[in-house]
């Protein structure tokens, strides 16, 4: 990349700012609208991190982390989890960023029949995280809740099975599409798990120095939930995006070394 180029990429322009506004609060939105809360564990997950995940992938580090951290810092202040604010700016940023960052770097070296069992890996590895962290964490009675409000709009069983068939549709589907479409899905899919395993961290050490010391151990399998769930929503929408958008894809990777 010649350094002008890079130096005009960096840039925020009116368009990359009103595009970051929109889809900060797109992230806001999708973070407060729908949450699953599992009161036996005490394990929740939100749609906000898929947001992230699709806005970085469409748009880069820059609006990928100013969307993910403003959007996610604000939908922590609006629902009062104002000790996780600070943090959440911080982190959801960087998750952005090197999500954003990562896929626009997909290597030019490696054939299709690197990238095939690659990306068949990387989907066997997403559908055990979701079978696994779902079938404990998120099975049994759940709790949905909408926007804001302090009661649950719906309350309903989920079996341990359900995570089972997710697990396996979903990485047999990322096996297929692997194998006879887009053998290099997996690279996207690392820059995901790279980005949310940051995630993870960040607010793994954030809860175990700050609020809630060893408890903070229980909450690494619920993040990574989180995170395996994001990453399963944003793939296929990403790729509709994509396909009848083929300029965004374009621009994306445009950076690529």
């Amino acid at each position: 990349m010649k350094g002008s180029e890079g130096e005009k990429g960096r840039k925020l322009g009116p368009f990359e700012a009103a595009i970051s506004a929109i889809f900060s609060a797109l992230v806001c939105v999708a973070t407060i609208i729908f949450t699953v809360y599992v009161p036996q564990t005490r394990g929740f997950f939100n749609v906000g991190e898929t947001m992230v995940y699709i806005t970085a992938l469409l748009f880069g580090p820059v609006i990928g982390g100013v969307s993910g951290g403003f959007g996610s810092m604000l939908a922590d202040l609006l629902l009062g989890y104002t000790q996780f604010a600070p943090a959440t700016l911080i982190i959801k940023g960087c998750e952005g960023v090197v999500v954003g960052f990562l896929n626009t770097r997909r290597p030019k070296s490696g054939s299709e029949k690197y990238w095939r069992p690659v990306t068949a890996i990387l989907g066997v590895v997403v559908g055990l995280l979701l079978a696994g962290v779902g079938s404990i964490y998120y099975s049994g009675e759940v709790e949905i809740y909408l926007g804001t409000s302090e009661s649950p709009a719906f309350i309903f069983n989920v079996p341990a099975e359900l995570w089972y068939i997710i697990g396996t549709v979903v990485a047999l589907s990322i096996v297929i599409v692997g194998i006879k479409i887009e053998p290099e899905l997996g690279w996207t899919i690392f820059s995901i798990i790279i980005g949310g395993l940051i995630m993870v961290l960040g607010y793994f050490i954030y809860e175990y120095k700050i609020l809630i010391g060893e408890a903070a151990y229980a909450e690494i399998p619920v993040n990574i939930g989180q995170m395996s769930v994001g990453l399963t929503i944003a793939i296929p929408v990403v790729r509709a995006v994509w396909r009848y958008m083929p300029s965004l894809k374009a621009k994306s990777f445009k950076g690529k070394v």
